[in-house]
């Protein structure tokens, strides 16, 4: 199943038109865009200090699920679809295995932060554009689709145990939203 849906997938791409422009684009741009916008919530969420410990949440979580990431790839070496002939790449090539999907962990472990502290607003955009993202990376040929699942798991596990750990209003909490 994992390979059929990677390859309906990645088979929509490769006619040159708008569509692969979108998805490279996406795939491009679109964490370090997400990024911004968690970022800019700093300054604009409300209400501020719930905005500003989600913010710190969603970034903790990003953190930790790429270092879970880097734990995994000591254990699990699985090649790109694209170097097993599974799917055709429309993007440059990378030299690292392809489970998790780096992409799928930084643009759901924002969500599922977000959404763990009950920040609505922003979330179905912040939502979107990560299933996008996770889209993205299949459409282009860089992971299969079981890659961004357990990108997405790892970035659930992380966003819980940010969730257990770090509490709002607690002492370190109200010290690291009162920067700036």
């Amino acid at each position: 199943m994992d390979l059929t849906i990677t390859q309906w997938i990645n088979n929509l791409s490769g006619a040159g038109g708008a569509m692969d422009l979108a998805m490279v684009a996406v795939t491009t741009y679109a964490v370090p865009v997400l990024i911004l916008l968690v970022v800019a919530q700093w300054w604009l969420g409300q209400p501020r200090p719930l905005a500003r410990h989600a913010c710190i949440a969603a970034g903790a979580s990003f953190l930790l699920g790429l270092g879970l990431a880097q734990v995994i790839l000591l254990f699990v070496h699985r090649l790109r679809p694209y170097d097993a002939g599974v799917s055709h790449l429309i993007i440059e090539k990378t030299a690292d295995w392809s489970f998790p999907s780096d992409h799928a962990i930084a643009s759901t472990s924002i969500v599922f932060a977000w959404a763990l502290n009950g920040m609505r607003r922003w979330l179905a955009l912040f939502g979107a554009l990560a299933a996008v993202i996770c889209f993205s990376r299949i459409y282009v040929g860089m992971h299969y689709a079981s890659d961004v699942l357990g990108g997405m798991g790892v970035a659930l596990v992380a966003a819980l145990l940010v969730k257990a750990v770090y509490k709002p209003d607690t002492r370190l909490d109200r010290w690291l939203t009162s920067w700036f």
